[in-house]
């Protein structure tokens, strides 16, 4: 008799650990089979507790739409990004720089760029979606994968922003996020001095917000919102959309024994043609 209660507690025990399973493996914010309401309560409870994320963003996306593509009626292309609104005494050496790039490539010399240097694009011009990009979901955190340059972005949930002159300067800052509904609002500080977005200059008091929404089933949309009291006169406003990639795998992207450099005569970009 002992044997035999012994074998049943232990079926009961293994039908508990199948159950648990199961509901864990179900697709990320799915009910599991079988207990929907219980399943939906549980990972909803479980999302406000570990700050882990059932909004279903998980996946690779690519900008939209893409070149040739006809956009969704229901989906409006995004606005082109519309030039930063800089301080007057920065303004005018913003327009000359600007000038200068477009005539240098209309004359076949483009100038150098951090993209010569094979420098990667940092905060907010990773999310351009300039190539495909990741996003996972884990406990606590949303990690974007750039596969251009394999940037990585890393967004900490539910976490106080820390002080200004506490963070360190980097190409993709320090985030921190929150969900309201299917958005995640996303704070971002601490972008080195020479990263700038369209060529803009910023100071230590760069700030970087947004507001990344599912659209479902297959849009992604970005609310950038980019402030500076130092150089500029308002919030400097633009829209990233995306569209799920389903399929794709994510290539590994080294700049690599790059043969580009510094003209130190012209600041063009010249190459090197190995003999």
């Amino acid at each position: 008799m002992k044997v035999l209660m012994g074998s049943v507690a232990a079926i009961v025990a293994a039908v508990m650990v199948g159950s648990a399973w199961s509901a864990d493996s179900a697709a990320p914010g799915q009910p599991a089979a079988g207990n929907a309401a219980g399943a939906k309560a549980a990972a909803g409870k479980s999302a406000g507790a570990s700050g882990a994320s059932v909004h279903g963003i998980t996946g690779t996306w690519n900008r939209y739409p893409e070149i040739d593509e006809k956009p969704d009626p229901k989906f409006p292309p995004a606005s082109p990004v519309p030039p930063p609104p800089l301080k007057a005494q920065y303004l005018a050496d913003w327009q000359a720089q600007q000038k200068a790039a477009k005539d240098a490539d209309a004359r076949g010399q483009p100038l150098f760029t951090d993209y010569v240097q094979c420098l990667p694009d940092g905060m907010p011009a990773m999310m351009m979606g300039m190539f495909p990009m990741e996003v996972l979901q884990t406990p606590g955190q949303v990690t974007v994968i750039q596969e251009a340059y394999n940037q990585v972005r890393r967004v900490y949930l539910n976490e106080k922003q820390i002080p200004l002159e506490d963070a360190e300067p980097g190409y993709w800052g320090h985030s921190v996020g929150h969900w309201e509904g299917e958005t995640l609002v996303i704070d971002t500080v601490g972008i080195k001095p020479n990263v700038k977005f369209r060529g803009a200059p910023h100071s230590d008091q760069l700030r970087i917000r947004e507001r990344l929404t599912l659209i479902p089933p297959k849009y992604m949309q970005d609310e950038v919102t980019v402030e500076d009291p130092v150089y500029l006169t308002a919030p400097w406003n633009f829209v990233y959309k995306y569209k799920r990639y389903p399929g794709y795998k994510m290539n590994e992207y080294v700049c690599d024994s790059n043969r580009e450099y510094k003209d130190s005569e012209n600041g063009g970009t010249r190459l090197r043609i190995p003999k």
